[in-house]
């Protein structure tokens, strides 16, 4: 029983981690858009250490390795 709910939600992290990665900047847009899209309040783009997608993906990523540990000593 409590294997078949680990790996259910570690089905839904896996999702959720591909989407969230998907929706993240590239790298090589961070100086393009500095000058145009995406600006937010500084002269060289947004600040990634604040950045909550960036937390979260830490965040996600953490309970993978979690899980996945879990999953194959159960």
């Amino acid at each position: 029983m409590l294997r078949t709910v680990l790996e259910g939600v570690f089905f839904l992290n896996s999702f959720a981690l591909m989407g969230l990665i998907l929706l993240q900047m590239s790298e090589h847009s961070g100086m393009g858009g500095a000058f145009g899209s995406g600006a937010s309040s500084t002269v060289f783009g947004r600040d990634e250490t604040r950045d909550p997608k960036r937390t979260l993906t830490a965040v996600l990523g953490a309970a993978f390795m979690l899980l996945g540990f879990l999953l194959s000593v159960l």
